[in-house]
């Protein structure tokens, strides 16, 4: 370079030379602190996103690969951010706080994702993707795993959904074929696959027995009613985003010789025949001989027929009452709502008078029925007397994107456009003894339902 002269003791020779070496260590440094699909957001996928999103899987398009996520990654930014994918709805800082089954994204997650769409959503190094996981086969019990092969599958009879008109109920009633009284441990129900999965909204599979000769523990309480009412009422619900029921430890539901399970199931028009559909739900039992203590009964709390009136352009709130008729443990919390539910909490109020939040869900998503299942060490456990209290909100204003129809007046009703207000929650019975055992246990551990 002329009028220049380098010498080896040039000052500005070594500072030109070390801004030229800089250059390329910089870009490296920023190449390895940014956040990448390959490294950083596709393990978040897969433990969050993957079991739901994939081909003919319930959610509308498949998250298995860069080049299917990355058209989305402005939707997902937006979605994770209002914490409404993935589906996990519960307010997180009130209440009850351990589950078994969080599917939610942590906040650190959340950032990751977010800084990764804000960067131009890069893929990174390909070397760096994790092993893609080998999801179960979708028209498999899922928890087959856990409990081997189901003991007892019950099926509806066939029902033949049109491709267009008004929501239809199928109600059957078939045999359970028991000959003999079995304890069960866990249910799971599942539509067909896939175009029954995609028509039906949910499904209620009743119990029907004959439950005189039953004394104790095994005989329960219906919850609601004024007497001590027997009965073994629901025996699973199951609708979009639930897959099945397992009960704690020594605790189950009971089934009689000569039962039977009256069927319904809910199914709305998807522009295509759904011919034949067969809805499956498969049993599985404790071992024969083994009986559990403590029977488990799913009970609905809240807002029944004619308590709810949501007038239109307005929110509306209704509340619901129930005192329960003897000790028990809640072992999950599942709003049920529809498409103008906005939230939904359930509180405890005990005998002495004192009140207690046990969980609110402050951003309902209708066509997530998610079921909280509570941790055994935080599950309430809830003295004879408490009243059960749920609360639950309706937005039939404009600004719920859900609402199809602001102007309309909205009662309780079975159709997804008419309006339900209740909380499905599974209530394990104790005798008295058994409920001063467990308090006592639970406050040596120093732990409170949080």
């Amino acid at each position: 370079m002329k009028g220049i002269r380098f010498s080896g003791r040039s000052p500005a020779l070594w500072c030109v030379f070390g801004l030229l070496l800089a250059v390329p260590a910089a870009a490296a440094a920023q190449a390895d602190t940014r956040v990448t699909f390959a490294r950083d957001v596709a393990p978040i996928f897969q433990q969050k996103c993957q079991v739901c999103h994939q081909p003919d899987s319930i959610a509308p398009m498949s998250l298995l690969t860069y080049q299917e996520v990355r058209p989305w990654a402005r939707a997902i930014r937006r979605r994770v951010l209002a914490r409404e994918m993935p589906p996990w709805h519960i307010a997180r800082n009130v209440g009850i706080k351990q589950f078994k089954n969080d599917r939610s994204l942590s906040d650190e997650q959340i950032d990751t994702i977010v800084q990764w769409v804000d960067a131009g959503a890069p893929l990174g190094d390909s070397n760096d993707l994790p092993s893609p996981i080998a999801w179960p086969d979708p028209t498999a019990w899922q928890l087959v795993e856990r409990f081997g092969e189901p003991d007892l599958i019950v099926r509806t009879d066939p029902f033949t959904m049109p491709a267009d008109g008004q929501d239809k109920w199928w109600r059957p009633i078939v045999d359970t074929e028991v000959t003999q009284p079995r304890w069960v441990r866990a249910i799971e129900i599942k539509p067909s696959f896939p175009s029954g999965r995609k028509s039906v909204h949910h499904v209620l599979a009743n119990l029907v027995q004959n439950e005189d000769a039953l004394t104790g523990l095994a005989r329960s309480f219906a919850a609601g009613n004024d007497g001590d009412q027997p009965g073994a009422g629901l025996f699973m619900e199951w609708a979009v985003g639930k897959v099945g029921e397992i009960f704690p430890a020594n605790a189950g539901k009971l089934m009689l010789p000569g039962s039977k399970i009256r069927w319904e199931v809910h199914y709305h028009a998807i522009g295509e025949e759904v011919r034949d559909d067969v809805v499956e739900m498969a049993v599985y039992l404790y071992p024969l001989g083994e009986e559990p203590r403590y029977r488990t009964i799913l009970t609905a709390f809240g807002g029944r027929t004619g308590e709810i009136d949501i007038r239109p352009g307005q929110m509306t709130t209704t509340e619901g009452f129930t005192v329960l008729k003897a000790p028990a443990r809640f072992e999950n919390f599942q709003p049920h709502m529809h498409m103008r539910g906005k939230a939904m909490s359930i509180e405890a109020i005990y005998p002495d008078g004192r009140q207690e939040l046990l969980n609110l869900v402050d951003n309902f998503q209708w066509n997530w029925h998610v079921n909280y299942v509570y941790a055994d060490d935080v599950a309430p456990i809830l003295p004879k007397g408490t009243v059960i209290k749920v609360t639950a909100w309706h937005d039939n204003t404009a600004a719920n994107r859900n609402n199809p129809d602001p102007a309309q007046w909205v009662g309780y009703g079975d159709r997804t456009v008419d309006e339900m207000g209740f909380a499905w929650v599974d209530v394990t019975y104790l005798e008295q003894e058994d409920y001063e055992r467990l308090s006592v246990e639970r406050a040596k551990r120093g732990s409170n339902n949080e």
